[in-house]
């Protein structure tokens, strides 16, 4: 072993064992190092490393005829220049024979060694003292490389993520759809009434994409809910300034922490794929349950000097006004919503939260709708159900056919393979008539997938589409009908247990 490899540790353990009269050999076995390095140690040059200090290059710098002249006039104008950009320069002046690649790591040496000594200041970070009860900070992450699934599905979403800076507590949220405002204000007033107290500020990262792409009234807008919100809480509104990520740092990273925490978990699971967002939900917030275990000292101190809850809830859901066309739709943002047809020409009242849409008329709530977002191929996304509209396609099937809806009045592939069969199969007013028969048939008889499965079964036998048998299998009979009923005549002698026997003896 070299003497410039030895640490100070084993030196230490080395002299130790010398000065209890141990031999140069067991000293430097002791201390796991050669009997050569244990000279070395007692040499004068180690023991008094100046006598022998070398101050000298043992080789010609290769950039010495050009580093006063064009290299570090060139990182005098552009402190950021990176050697790698300073070899090609020079390499295209002087040639690559002359400055091969092999002295990059030479130069990125000189450049460093230049930025410490001449180069301009750099930013220093200065690390917090995190006070309990203090700072809560809100962000918004993805799951890069995991892709999950609802029922085999694709499921595109965001994880809103709140963490208190003191003690590290953490609450997860599935967002769908992107960042917004009204995002925020739902997984955050999820979090405070999860932990049972606020924080006295809140930080974010400047909201950059609620802002994103909106007009300076409606930014004010909803800086304004912002601070009400927090308001409402009690909370001091802060942001860290635009682009300086470390500034919201007691987020930031710990979210590569918890997000491994999730991944081994689901390494443990085996699998990506969940019956619903709501088990998906239910299966995040325990993994960030026990996350959570691990702090539970300081959770506990924190707990203690958070600030009490408001009696009542802030409303974390945008407030929309929107009328229902004659084609019983309803515009939300970007995208078309179906609500059932005895609300045509009603002016509604849609509470917009990022998952949902809640319709009210007059203080009663209608209709609640799954939220739909639409992509870069189609931009007006479309939640269309065909149970809103079935009545009035009974009375004229033709106009399935032409429908401008007609794709998304199709509930799923299934009923999609159907329309596919019908339509090359028959003539357009008869396959009509069979599609929204069979709708009819699903919405009223509650049968949607059953239905479906069996006309696929008779389509793969090469049967033809039987609505009779269909009736037959998932139609209840009519309330309407009279039932059969079975009559059985009795005897005639039963009423003389009626007469009183006082009269039966004066018949006699």
């Amino acid at each position: 072993m070299s003497g410039k490899w030895i640490t100070s540790k084993q030196v230490e353990i080395y002299m130790k064992a010398r000065k209890k009269g141990k031999t140069q050999q067991v000293a430097a076995a002791q201390a796991g190092i050669s009997e050569r390095s244990g000279r070395i140690i007692e040499s004068p040059s180690y023991s008094n490393p100046k006598i022998k200090q070398r101050h000298w290059r043992t080789r010609q710098d290769p950039f010495e005829p050009v580093w006063l002249t064009e290299l570090k006039p060139k990182l005098e104008l552009e402190p950021d220049l990176s050697a790698l950009t300073l070899l090609e320069f020079i390499q295209e002046q002087h040639g690559a024979e002359t400055y091969p690649d092999k002295l990059l790591r030479t130069l990125q040496r000189r450049v460093l060694n230049w930025r410490h000594t001449d180069g301009p200041a750099q930013e220093v970070i200065f690390n917090q003292q995190h006070i309990p009860g203090l700072m809560g900070l809100s962000d918004f992450t993805e799951l890069k490389d995991i892709n999950v699934t609802i029922n085999g599905q694709l499921f595109k979403h965001l994880l809103y993520h709140f963490r208190l800076a003191y003690s590290k507590w953490s609450y997860m949220e599935v967002i769908q759809g992107g960042e917004s405002f009204t995002a925020l204000s739902q997984g955050l007033q999820h979090a405070l009434w999860s932990l049972g107290g606020a924080p006295l500020e809140h930080r974010t990262d400047s909201l950059s994409a609620a802002f994103k792409n909106i007009s300076p009234h409606a930014q004010d807008d909803l800086t304004q809910k912002y601070h009400e919100f927090c308001s409402h809480y009690q909370m001091k509104p802060t942001r860290n300034n635009k682009g300086v990520s470390h500034e919201n740092g007691a987020i930031e990273s710990p979210h590569g922490h918890l997000k491994r925490r999730i991944k081994q978990a689901f390494l443990m699971r085996g699998s990506y794929d969940f019956d619903s967002v709501e088990s998906y939900q239910a299966w995040l917030a325990e993994v960030v349950k026990s996350h959570n275990r691990r702090n539970a000292k300081q959770i506990n101190v924190e707990k203690m000097a958070l600030q009490p809850l408001p009696v009542h809830q802030m409303a974390d859901y945008t407030i929309l006004p929107v009328k229902v066309s004659r084609s019983s739709t309803i515009q939300v943002r970007t995208s078309l919503y179906s609500v059932p047809s005895r609300l045509i020409g009603a002016n509604l009242q849609v509470h917009l939260y990022h998952d949902h849409l809640e319709c009210y008329l007059s203080g009663t709530k209608v209709a609640e709708l799954v939220r739909v977002y639409g992509d870069a191929k189609l931009r007006r996304a479309r939640n269309i159900d065909y149970r809103h509209i079935i009545d009035s396609l009974v009375k004229k099937p033709m106009a399935f056919y032409h429908s401008q809806l007609r794709d998304a009045i199709i509930p799923n592939e299934d009923y999609r393979q159907i329309w596919l069969y019908l339509s090359k199969n028959l003539t357009s007013r008869e396959a009509s008539r069979i599609m929204v028969t069979l709708l009819n048939t699903a919405a009223k008889h509650a049968c949607e997938s059953g239905l479906s499965q069996m006309v696929l079964e008779m389509i793969d036998q090469g049967q033809h589409i039987d609505l009779a048998q269909i009736k037959m299998q998932f139609c209840s009979p009519s309330a309407n009908e009279i039932p059969a009923l079975e009559t059985v005549q009795h005897s005639l002698s039963f009423y003389n247990q009626l007469i009183q026997p006082e009269v039966q003896y004066a018949a006699r």
